[in-house]
């Protein structure tokens, strides 16, 4: 049976359409897609998240443990409420997921992936053997993804005398209520628009998110936030990257911090691949006839071919996108075996849009 969040419900109710996401039943959307998808780019949409995995992590040693699990180094969180996107790597510098890492006032908060969360816990468990650390799984949490150019007119709403501070924060930055259990709220999102998500206990997450409603958010499901997502150029575990390809390989070369002899996991395998030289990269993909890009496509380049990892229309250019592996050093100008026939495509630097706005030449 497919696990439910709080909002199962609520979503029912609104007329969701519900799908099987990592063992979750999830809303696709709640009648259009296209619609969701623009209301967070121009006004503002909320998205249950509760099936993403909330971890706290403290104790004496829980930076060392953090600084060894992870490929981005979070001893550059220097005070509390600072947050960074990092992957963690196995051996073979594999991607075993990818999270956000949060420092708290007393430890760290990680929120990973729902189809990965039981592995990665396991994961989490077994490398902090050596450290004087404490795991907490809060599966008492709930997650709202709030999202979009108008997301920040709603915290006077949700967060009362704390909303000026919420406003206030910058991008990866997060504020907690003053027992640090009533809420927690950070600037990050998965959509290339401003907003916040916010982490709240599963009793209160119902009258939250009929709050939000009732203030004109618009709920939107999980169709919107991959084309919101795609369009922002921020990759989706278990085809952007994945167990087998590296960050390098998988345009996350910015997540890993390699300027200090730090001894991540899978540091060692990354330094071998850049020794031998890069084989295969990530880029962006415009598709210059008409057709739809989808996952797995074949992509002919001038160097060998390549694969899309993720594809689909893009609402705000009117246009099909995707990302793509393929060998590095490729011509500009390339192919795609859109049901057997060579589609025309071009090669262009990610995000396509952020913040509402085109970031390429269309």
């Amino acid at each position: 049976m497919a696990l439910k969040t709080p909002l199962y419900d609520r979503h029912a109710e609104l007329g969701a359409r519900l799908v099987d996401f990592g063992g979750w039943d999830m809303p696709l959307n709640y009648g259009s897609q296209i619609e969701e998808h623009h209301a967070v780019r121009r006004t503002a949409g909320v998205f249950d998240v509760s099936h993403m995995r909330v971890v706290d992590i403290d104790g004496a040693e829980s930076q060392a443990f953090l600084k060894r699990l992870l490929a981005n180094d979070v001893g550059r969180l220097t005070r509390p409420g600072q947050a960074l996107y990092s992957c963690m790597l196995n051996e073979r510098a594999g991607v075993v997921d990818d999270l956000i890492v949060y420092r708290r006032s007393v430890g760290y908060r990680l929120v990973v992936n729902a189809g990965t969360a039981d592995a990665d816990v396991e994961w989490m468990v077994l490398q902090g053997t050596p450290f004087a650390v404490r795991l907490r799984e809060r599966r008492d949490l709930a997650i709202l993804a709030v999202q979009g150019p108008e997301a920040l007119a709603t915290t006077d709403l949700l967060f009362g005398d704390a909303a000026g501070d919420v406003r206030e924060l910058g991008g990866f930055e997060s504020a907690e209520s003053p027992d640090g259990e009533a809420w927690f709220c950070a600037r990050t999102g998965y959509t290339g628009e401003d907003g916040f998500e916010l982490i709240l206990p599963s009793s209160d997450v119902v009258a939250t998110w009929n709050r939000l409603l009732e203030a004109g958010v618009r709920p939107c499901g999980l169709g919107a936030r991959d084309t919101l997502r795609l369009e922002a150029g921020m990759n989706l575990y278990g085809q952007d990257m994945t167990a087998e390809t590296s960050p390098l390989e998988s345009g996350l070369a910015w997540t890993v911090a390699m300027g200090t002899d730090r001894a991540f996991i899978g540091r060692g395998a990354l330094e071998r691949q850049l020794a031998e030289g890069l084989r295969y990269g990530q880029v962006g993909l415009l598709l210059e006839a008409p057709g739809v890009l989808r996952s797995h496509m074949i992509v002919k380049t001038s160097n060998g071919d390549g694969e899309i990892t993720s594809g689909s229309y893009a609402p705000t250019l009117g246009r099909s996108i995707a990302l793509a592996r393929v060998p590095v050093s490729c011509a500009d100008d390339v192919a795609v075996d859109v049901r057997g026939k060579l589609l025309a495509a071009r090669v262009v630097r990610p995000p396509f849009v952020r913040r509402g706005r085109i970031q390429i030449n269309l």
